[in-house]
């Protein structure tokens, strides 16, 4: 490997966790297929007077999912899903004008709106990366996959890519194996893919009945979040299967592990 200032690099193997443009899944010779979403996510953080209690909070309307994400202090992180055009709108006001459209949106979940940091604004896409690895180079995170901003599923996708990662480089150490072979390689797309095409399929299907106009899809969707409002066995089941997926757990996400 080459860096900018000429520089030579040698290791048995890159990890790729450098996001959707991702240069290590194009130097694999890793192709992705990706579709767009007519909308746009306005991200930024900000604080607030209410203590969030270290609880992520989302509201899903029909432009779109607004979740907010605690950070430490009196400060949240936010991904807030528009219209392309409204999103526009919104990183065109200024700091005390965006405040308040926050504001009225979060209906003093978090007290008042306080402060906001930079804005930045980026299309909503899906992306799938044909393999998560080749050529001694392992994609992780959005450098193999991208789905919509709901339910922090993308988060948790890339931290079981590097648990599933870490354990099958630490075995291949273990064994004295190569740790960047193509049988690895190979091996941890296997592990990793039944896990990204479930989560991406049920994310793409949420985030597409939210911005459809097909009314039996709406009613659909009403009568199930209803059904998660109202029945707790079902809502813990919804949760834990969002957190940890059933099926086989890597072990550096098992509880009690170092």
């Amino acid at each position: 490997m080459r860096l900018g200032n000429g520089e030579r690099l040698t290791t048995w193997l890159i990890v790729g966790a450098d996001g959707r443009g991702s240069l290590c899944r194009a130097e694999a010779g890793i192709e992705a297929r990706t579709s767009p979403y007519p909308q746009t996510a306005v991200a930024t953080r900000f604080r607030h007077t209410r203590p969030h209690d270290n609880i992520s909070s989302e509201f899903h309307r029909p432009a779109g999912p607004m979740t907010t994400v605690p950070l430490a202090g009196l400060e949240s992180s936010l991904v807030w899903v528009e219209t392309p055009e409204e999103a526009r709108r919104l990183m065109a006001l200024d700091d005390g004008a965006f405040m308040r459209e926050l504001d009225g949106r979060l209906m003093g979940l978090l007290g008042a709106v306080a402060s906001v940091g930079r804005r930045a604004s980026f299309p909503l896409t899906r992306l799938a990366a044909d393999r998560l690895g080749a050529r001694r180079i392992a994609l992780v995170g959005e450098a193999g996959h991208v789905i919509p901003p709901i339910g922090a599923q993308g988060l948790n996708l890339g931290l079981r890519d590097i648990a599933t990662l870490v354990e099958m480089v630490a075995h291949a150490r273990g064994t004295g194996a190569d740790i960047g072979s193509n049988t690895l390689l190979a091996a941890y797309d296997r592990e990793r893919r039944g896990d990204v095409t479930a989560r991406a399929t049920m994310v793409d299907t949420l985030n597409r009945s939210l911005i459809s106009d097909f009314l039996p899809l709406h009613l659909v969707r009403g009568a199930g979040l209803h059904a998660l409002n109202s029945l707790p066995w079902l809502r813990r089941l919804v949760m834990r299967e969002g957190l940890q997926p059933s099926g086989r757990v890597p072990a550096l996400m098992q509880q009690g592990a170092d």
